[in-house]
């Protein structure tokens, strides 16, 4: 799906518990690879750091079902300052596209200490995008989001099948490299969240591997869980 040039892709998301889990690692593991990227057989860790606007529109935009939204996040990956990376989600109904452009840690620094105009001779159009959301929209960041992403790959149809687990709120900071964080778990010991993205279809043999139907499809956020535990810490 193609909207003003910007490539969208389905997402299906569910809750799993922990012997659906299992056995579904079991089966895709034999079948498919893991994602490069991974440490090991449990994945590789992903610390995304979310920015709002005053009036939270991010938060409400979800829990209200609209339709367009749009966040704004910086990510790295197991702590490490190596890759620094904006990115932005957006969602049209059940399709969503990510854009990302990387950060130098002196723009990052910059950004947490809100001096933004480090952005301002940016030539990179999703770094002046979020430049004038920091600007005018008085973007803030607002809460890190910290899980371990066990992912798996499958090239026809840009298959992706993630398990995120160990969902959780970081309460006392927003910097991704703060080396004393608290945080907060957000899911149940066993809950897992299953993602599956593709482009234009879901190939036959991963949907005969997944069997989608016998589970509950969910309307799952991480952003959102994180973000309602951070609220209720800081009423």
């Amino acid at each position: 799906m193609s909207i003003f040039a910007k490539s969208f892709r389905h997402e299906l998301k569910y809750y799993l518990n922990a012997l659906e889990y299992n056995a579904l690692r079991r089966k895709i593991s034999e079948f498919l690879p893991l994602d490069p990227y991974s440490n090991d057989e449990e994945g590789y860790r992903i610390s995304s750091l979310y920015f709002d606007g005053i009036h939270q529109h991010s938060i409400y935009d979800k829990n209200n079902g609209i339709f367009h939204r749009e966040k704004y996040r910086i990510r790295i990956y197991n702590g490490s300052d190596k890759k620094i990376t904006l990115e932005r989600k957006s969602k049209r109904g059940d399709f969503i596209c990510k854009e990302s452009a990387p950060l130098t840690k002196k723009e990052y620094n910059a950004i947490l200490k809100d001096n933004v105009e480090i952005l301002a001779d940016t030539e990179k159009p999703l770094l002046r995008d979020f430049y004038a959301e920091l600007l005018y929209r008085n973007f803030q960041p607002v809460v890190i989001v910290d899980y371990i992403r066990e992912a798996y790959i499958y090239e026809p149809g840009n298959v992706r099948i993630t398990f995120d687990k160990q969902l959780k709120a970081t309460v006392n900071t927003i910097d991704l490299f703060d080396d004393k964080p608290i945080s907060q778990e957000v899911l149940l010991p066993e809950q897992v969240i299953l993602e599956v993205k593709f482009d234009h279809f879901l190939p036959d043999v991963i949907r005969q591997l997944l069997q989608p139907e016998r589970i509950v499809r969910s309307a799952i956020s991480k952003y959102v869980l994180c973000r309602e535990v951070t609220i209720q810490n800081f009423k």
